[in-house]
This record gives C-alpha cells, sequence and structure tokens, in this order.
C-alpha cells in the first residue's frame, strides 16, 4: 500500500537542503528536513528501491536507511514521524515572549533604569512585570538568545583620561621605530 501523502503531508514540497527551496515558500527548519528525508525514503521503500539508492538520493549513509526501514517495518511511517521536543515546556507561550520583545523594545530607560543597556536581571524584572512569570537567570538567556534572537553585546571600555590625538600620534611615530627594534 502506497502512503500517497508524501511530502503534502508535510504542506511542503521536498526539499532536501536549504539551497533547494523555493523563493515562494520559507526554507524548512532542520527537523522538518530531516522528516521530509526520512518520508522521501518511506516513498522509496515502497517503491522497492535499494537501501544504497536511497542513501544517495535523500543525501544519508546507508546505516540511517537500513534503521530507517527496520523503525519504518516495525511501526510503519507514524513511527518515522517528527516527535515533539521533549522536557519541560517553556514558561513563556508565544504571547507573552511577544509583550516581552515590545517592552524591550522599548529601552531600559524607559523602565526606569539609568543606563540604556540591557543585562540579564533587568530582562527578567522586565519580563515579570510584563508576564507575570518569574525567570531564572538560565531562563531569562534561553529567552533572549533562542527565542528573542539577540546576541551577548559588551560595551567598549576606555579610559575616560584616553587623548586620540596622542595615539594616533603614537601608532604613527613611536610604534614603527619600536617594531623596527635596536
Amino acid at each position: 500500500m502506497r502512503w500517497s501523502r508524501g511530502w503534502e503531508a508535510l504542506g511542503v514540497a521536498y526539499q532536501p537542503s536549504p539551497s533547494a527551496a523555493g523563493a515562494s515558500r520559507p526554507p524548512l527548519s532542520r527537523p522538518q528536513r530531516a522528516e521530509a528525508r526520512r518520508v522521501r525514503a518511506v516513498e522509496l521503500f515502497e517503491d522497492g528501491v535499494s537501501n544504497a539508492e536511497i542513501a544517495r538520493t535523500v543525501g544519508v549513509c546507508a546505516e540511517s536507511v537500513r534503521r530507517w526501514r527496520r523503525v519504518w517495518e516495525e511501526g510503519g511511517v507514524s513511527a518515522l514521524r517528527r516527535r515533539s521536543a521533549t522536557g519541560r515546556p517553556p514558561k513563556l507561550d508565544d504571547a507573552q515572549v511577544e509583550k516581552v520583545r515590545a517592552a524591550l523594545a522599548q529601552g531600559a530607560q524607559s523602565h526606569g533604569f539609568e543606563a540604556d543597556l540591557w543585562t540579564l536581571e533587568r530582562v527578567g524584572a522586565v519580563g515579570e512585570r510584563a508576564t507575570g512569570v518569574m525567570l531564572s537567570r538560565t531562563s531569562v538567556w534561553r529567552l533572549l538568545t533562542c527565542r528573542l534572537g539577540w546576541s551577548l553585546q559588551r560595551p567598549g571600555r576606555r579610559a575616560v583620561e584616553r587623548d586620540e590625538s596622542e595615539t594616533a600620534r603614537w601608532i604613527a611615530h613611536e610604534w614603527p621605530r619600536i617594531k623596527k627594534g635596536p
């Protein structure tokens, strides 16, 4: 019996790599691409294609195809489907994350902080005010980096006494002399 839903069940055309993604659709995520490969392999299993040929077609090693075939024979197509992530679900849902994003976009000073710099503690306090959910430092970091796409930015530290013209003069005149050696 042929599994006719194939790639359409995923709502996308077969895209084995990000470079193959069409311009009209967003590229598949890594888990979606992996599931798409397995679904394509099932279609080829049903057509009687050899493991080696399937491996070449979907771009994986033959051992993966053997493992997929074994799982497919024991549990069918559903056994090869992507499973939801295990572990504790995130404390903030998507709507709450958007509230935090909007609050952070206003800047730290608008929330009563004297400098317009975000720290984990500040983001946690603003997030708690916006959503009513208290997050640990680790959860705040995960929220910023994984869900909001922020990255660590540290302000440059320069001495107050720094004299830019003297630094430029030293680099132009003294450094070449030192580099040249005795």
